[in-house]
C-alpha cells in the first residue's frame, strides 16, 4: 500500500471522533461562519498535533503533569453540561460558541494525532504532506459532522442538543477510566 494511501486511512481514522463529536456540536445550530471557524481550527489542531509528536515524542507523555485522558475528560464534562443547560433553556451557551469552546474541541479531538505523530516516521518522511493529509481530512469531516448535527436539531429541537450533551458526559466519564 503506498504512503499516501496509508496516511489517508491514518487521517480518515483520526477524523472519526472529530466527526462524531462534531456531529453532537452541530445540535447546538452553529451558523455557517462558525461551522468553518471550528473546522479551520479542528484542522489545523490535527495539522500541528502530529509535528509537534513528531518532534517531542516520548517527552511529551513523560513530562506531562496531568493525565491526558483526564484532560479531554474534563472538556468533555464541561461542554457537555453546557450543551445540556443550553437545551434546557431553549439557547447557545456562550462557551459552545466562543473561541475558548472551539479551541478546547479543538484540542480534545486531536489528542490523538499527537500520539499518532511520535509514531510518524514510520508511517511517512514526508511530514508535512502526512500533517496536511491529517488537517484536511480532520476539518472536513468536522464540517459535514456539524452540518449533519445541525440538520438533526431542526428535526429534533432542543433534544438533540440535550442528547448531544449527554453522549458528550458519557464520553467524559469514559475517557477518566480509559
Amino acid at each position: 500500500m503506498s504512503s499516501f494511501l496509508t496516511t489517508f486511512i491514518i487521517g480518515i481514522s483520526l477524523s472519526m471522533d472529530a466527526f462524531s463529536l462534531s456531529l453532537v456540536y452541530g445540535t447546538t445550530e452553529i451558523d455557517n461562519k462558525n461551522k468553518i471557524l471550528l473546522s479551520v481550527i479542528v484542522g489545523l489542531f490535527h495539522f500541528f498535533m502530529p509535528l509537534v509528536g513528531l518532534f517531542f515524542g516520548s517527552l511529551i507523555t513523560k513530562f506531562l503533569i496531568i493525565n491526558v485522558s483526564f484532560l479531554v475528560s474534563i472538556i468533555f464534562g464541561v461542554i457537555g453540561c453546557e450543551m445540556i443547560v443550553s437545551g434546557l433553556k431553549g439557547r447557545e451557551e456562550k462557551l459552545l460558541i466562543s473561541l475558548v469552546g472551539f479551541l478546547l474541541f479543538g484540542f480534545s479531538v486531536s489528542i490523538d494525532s499527537l500520539t499518532t505523530g511520535i509514531g510518524l516516521n514510520v508511517i511517512n518522511s514526508n511530514y508535512l504532506q502526512v500533517a496536511l493529509i491529517f488537517a484536511l481530512v480532520s476539518g472536513s469531516f468536522t464540517y459535514f459532522g456539524l452540518h449533519l448535527g445541525n440538520k438533526l436539531s431542526l428535526k429534533f429541537g432542543n433534544y438533540a442538543t440535550i442528547c448531544g450533551g449527554i453522549i458528550l458526559l458519557i464520553l467524559g466519564i469514559y475517557y477518566i477510566f480509559r
